[in-house]
């Protein structure tokens, strides 16, 4: 779905389930994360996140819209658009948009480099994300001198033995 098509839809939304013209800009914003859509007060204008339709599919996004409609129709109207009031509740009941937005897939964690480390005395094993200097740094546990093992690609750092 472009950003034409997501203008479309939330102004086909805001004129059958609220009765009143959208008259400013709705986008994708691509790097909202944790929220499913915004209401800028300033500019009035909505921002969706493109991974609401992506993950969860067409009605989880109308949901959102309902939702940042709501925010947008009560600050318009000089009322508080506010998520705790009772003027937003009951407007986003008769709506029958999303209290809540789902939270988002987590991506799996990438692999990546972790540079070995054991105690020439101990046998201890260290790993950490970036190379450390041998000359200042010895064991924690017996005060040895350590070596460099190597690069291990791993999605999580490996166990210390």
């Amino acid at each position: 779905m472009t950003d034409a098509e997501l203008q479309r839809l939330v102004e086909t939304i805001s004129q059958n389930s609220f009765g009143r013209p959208f008259r400013h800009h709705a986008t994708f914003n691509r790097r909202l994360r944790t929220t499913g859509g915004r209401y800028r007060l300033g500019d009035h204008n909505l921002e969706i996140n493109p991974r609401m339709l992506s993950e969860h599919g067409e009605t989880v996004l109308v949901g959102v819209i309902k939702h940042e409609l709501c925010h947008y129709h009560l600050h318009l109207n000089g009322q508080s658009g506010q998520h705790r009031t009772a003027a937003f509740k009951t407007l986003l009941a008769q709506v029958g948009g999303l209290r809540y937005a789902p939270a988002p897939a987590r991506p799996a964690p990438q692999p990546r480099k972790w540079q070995c480390y054991e105690c020439t005395q101990c046998g201890q094993r260290y790993y950490r994300a970036r190379r450390i200097n041998l000359k200042k740094m010895v064991c924690g546990r017996c005060r040895g001198q350590l070596v460099w093992q190597g690069t291990v690609i791993a999605a999580q750092r490996p166990q210390s033995t």
